[in-house]
This record gives C-alpha cells, sequence and structure tokens, in this order.
C-alpha cells in the first residue's frame, strides 16, 4: 500500500509539472519566435521528475512591412547575447536599435553578429539582405554612401544539440557556441509568431486538471485503504 501511495504521488507530481509547462506555453502564445515545450510522463526518473523537449515546428510568419523585423527562412537560428554574457539562439526576429546604437530583439537580448553583439552607427535608413547582411545609410549621407556594418550571426542545431535554458533561450548541451552557417537566411519584413497551439493547449488544461483531481481522490482512498487495513491488522 505504501508503494502504491507513492506511486500517485508522482504521478501527481509529474501532472503539476506539466500544468507549469501548459500555462508557461498559452503565457507565452503571442510571444514572436516562441517554441513550445512538450511534456511527457516518465516512469524512469529517480526522483519522479517530468520530462520535456521543445517543439522545434515552425511558427505562423506574418509580413510587417517593417524594415527591422526578420524572420529566419527555413531550419536555423539567430545568435543572441543571453543575460549571463553566453551565446544563446532564438527565433524571435522583431528587432529594435536601443539607445546605445546595440542591435536587440524584444525582449532586450543583443543580437550576435560577425564579431560579436551588433553596434549601428547613427543612420537615415537600413536594410537586412536575405543572408542577415546589414547595410546602412549614414545620416546626412547621400544615397551612394550605403555600408555594410554586420552581418547577423544565424546557426543550424540538430535536434539532439538543442536544450532549452530557465531563461527560454535554446543552447548546446556543452554550452559551447556555434559556429556561424551561410546556408541559413532570413526574410525581411516578415515575423515567426509563436507556435503554440492555443486550443490544443487550453484542451490539455482541462485534461491536466481533471487528472489531477483523480489522483487527488486516489490518494484519499489509497489512505483510507492503508488506515483500515492498520486497523485490522492491530485487532489480529
Amino acid at each position: 500500500m505504501h508503494e502504491l501511495l507513492i506511486s500517485i504521488t508522482n504521478s501527481a507530481k509529474q501532472t503539476m509539472q506539466a500544468q507549469a509547462i501548459n500555462a508557461h506555453n498559452l503565457a507565452n502564445a503571442g510571444t514572436e519566435g516562441f517554441k513550445s515545450e512538450i511534456a511527457y510522463y516518465s516512469a524512469l526518473d529517480p526522483k519522479g521528475d517530468i520530462a520535456s523537449l521543445p517543439d522545434l515546428a515552425p511558427g505562423v510568419v506574418r509580413a510587417t512591412g517593417r524594415d527591422l523585423d526578420v524572420s529566419v527562412n527555413g531550419e536555423g537560428w539567430i545568435a543572441v547575447m543571453a543575460e549571463d554574457g553566453t551565446e544563446a539562439y532564438s527565433r524571435r526576429g522583431d528587432l529594435h536599435v536601443d539607445a546605445f546604437g546595440q542591435l536587440t530583439n524584444g525582449a532586450g537580448q543583443a543580437i550576435m553578429g560577425n564579431n560579436g553583439p551588433i553596434a549601428l552607427p547613427p543612420f537615415g535608413s537600413l536594410e537586412i539582405g536575405s543572408d542577415g547582411t546589414i547595410s546602412v545609410l549614414p545620416l546626412g549621407q547621400t544615397p551612394n554612401t550605403i555600408a555594410v556594418v554586420d552581418r547577423i550571426k544565424l546557426v543550424t542545431l540538430q535536434q539532439n544539440e538543442i536544450s532549452r535554458g530557465t531563461d527560454g533561450l535554446m543552447r548546446t548541451p556543452d554550452g559551447f557556441p556555434v559556429e556561424a552557417d551561410s546556408s541559413v537566411g532570413v526574410l525581411s519584413g516578415m515575423l515567426e509568431g509563436s507556435n503554440v497551439n492555443v486550443v490544443g493547449e487550453m484542451v490539455k488544461m482541462i485534461d491536466l486538471a481533471r487528472r489531477f483531481e483523480s489522483e487527488i481522490k486516489l490518494m484519499a482512498s489509497a489512505k483510507e485503504n492503508s488506515a483500515a487495513l492498520a486497523k485490522i491488522m492491530s485487532m489480529n
């Protein structure tokens, strides 16, 4: 009976963890380039924790017409600088230029170029090529003085080379930077949205709530049966 209670408790723990993943997915349904997390129940984890993997399916790409919006064309990732200063990878392409001239995405993460974070001089206009090359018309200059500033670092990651950090960014298992891949391109004036299936996640949320309720009832029944058995044993 004790083993049964442990098994039900571990299952309830995994259901709670799956609910947290489900809630995180729903909270990021509107986040550009977000990849949802898929939860897997596992009986092999000694701690009874749930297993999960990022869903790398592409999100819906839409046209914005904005010069600083880019969408990765096909497979590939944009290299960014994480808060801890390490290189990580994202599909988020809503780019901005901050007060210091640094190119960042909508989450404030610096976009990496050939030699580190990309910094732009004051410019009158900007163009991002299909290979990620950034060209600007310096402020106050004539149209024939367009200059190439840098190239967005674009990389390819294999499914078994991707792990999601607590900050939501993708990294390689060893944490080492990946070499730029010249075959990866971008679409300018386009944005890839989140790949979260809102309807599917809402259905999953209901299913998880029902599962958790059932597990709580099973735990209560197991405790009652255990108490009844202990009472019977004490009478012998």
